[in-house]
């Protein structure tokens, strides 16, 4: 079973540019799902709630691209124009590590994260990476079409086969509803924090608050650690165009809004609207990422409940498993048998 995961694992980590895709449409496909049985309770026939699935998974989808595109193009718009101050706190951080005596080779090192080529090649790989997200787009366009078709023939399936894939169907729809919950609750912690962060950042006139609003929304979505992705850049660009006392406040303001409500709060809602510990959390997003890349941290939750459910809710002998992962419902339902 080991070698059989292992062996699974690195295919999805050959396959990462096709299974990521697939995986966005998945989760996208579940999430407006429940439009088409509505459509169809009205007494519309099952294609046209079928394409209402479609239609809204494509809004969500342009919304989310618009989205990305406008704080791509801000970023590299505002990191373009302030280049040359960059280069001034670059040459500004060395000197002041020479003269704290610090190591000339770790001063260089430390200096060039913010180095003029290292930025330049940086927002070339960015822009480099249009093309391949173009492509993603694609698929997760076709992908979307096919599933919604799909899901509303999978509907079928109990009439079909009876009662005795019920269980299997229950498994399934539990599955689908914690993923609609896990990103309503995301959703909502996510724009209040971006309201939060970018009212605060235009008060202290740090330059394109909008996008770095969006960024607090996006990396909302990055269990535990998504609030430093955020922040870095935000207070970077405050001690470059402002002063070390704006990057300060930034910082300050992030860690009493964003943590109050992402790692005190959020986290809570999660939990009880998914059933998942927050250690498991927290090391589902550092080993999605490492299998699928970028997007396996956004997709970490809905992957790990989705292993939970095809390798442990289908074994009564795996309740100690399911509860030591945080779902308690599994206690619950034992007790209750």
């Amino acid at each position: 079973m080991l070698a059989a995961g292992v062996i699974t694992l690195v295919g999805l980590w050959l396959a990462r540019g096709l299974v990521g895709p697939l995986a966005i449409a998945a989760v996208i496909v579940i999430i407006c799902y429940p439009l088409g049985p509505a459509i169809a309770r009205a007494g519309a026939p099952r294609w046209v709630g079928s394409t209402g699935v479609i239609l809204l998974a494509y809004v969500v989808l342009a919304v989310l691209a618009l989205l990305l595109t406008f704080a791509i193009t801000e970023f590299v718009r505002l990191v373009t124009d302030l280049m040359p101050q960059l280069t001034r706190i670059t040459q500004d951080v060395y000197a002041w590590l020479g003269d704290l005596g610090v190591d000339g080779v770790i001063g260089s090192q430390i200096s060039a994260v913010f180095s003029t080529s290292r930025i330049v090649s940086f927002i070339t790989s960015l822009s480099s990476g249009v093309m391949g997200v173009a492509m993603a787009m694609f698929f997760i366009l076709a992908y979307v079409i096919f599933m919604s078709i799909d899901a509303a023939r999978y509907s079928r399936a109990e009439q079909i086969f009876g009662e005795q894939i019920r269980p299997v169907i229950d498994r399934m729809r539990s599955y689908c509803a914690s993923v609609r919950r896990y990103f309503v609750v995301n959703a909502t912690f996510g724009v209040l924090v971006a309201v939060v962060d970018t009212v605060a950042l235009y008060i202290l006139d740090v330059p394109a608050p909008l996008v770095w609003g969006v960024l607090s929304f996006v990396t909302n979505f990055v269990p535990n650690i998504g609030f430093v992705l955020g922040l870095v850049p935000p207070a970077v660009i405050a001690l470059v165009t402002n002063d070390w006392v704006t990057a300060v406040i930034v910082v300050i303001v992030y860690i009493v809004a964003n943590v109050t409500l992402q790692v005190l709060v959020q986290p809570k809602f999660i939990s009880d609207a998914v059933g998942i510990t927050l250690t498991l959390s927290f090391f589902s997003v550092v080993f999605w990422t490492f299998v699928i890349g970028p997007l396996g941290a956004i997709l970490a939750v809905p992957l790990t409940l989705l292993v939970r459910a095809l390798l442990l809710e289908g074994d009564p002998s795996s309740t100690w498993l399911r509860w030591l992962s945080g779902d308690d419902d599994a206690v619950r339902k034992k007790r209750a048998h």
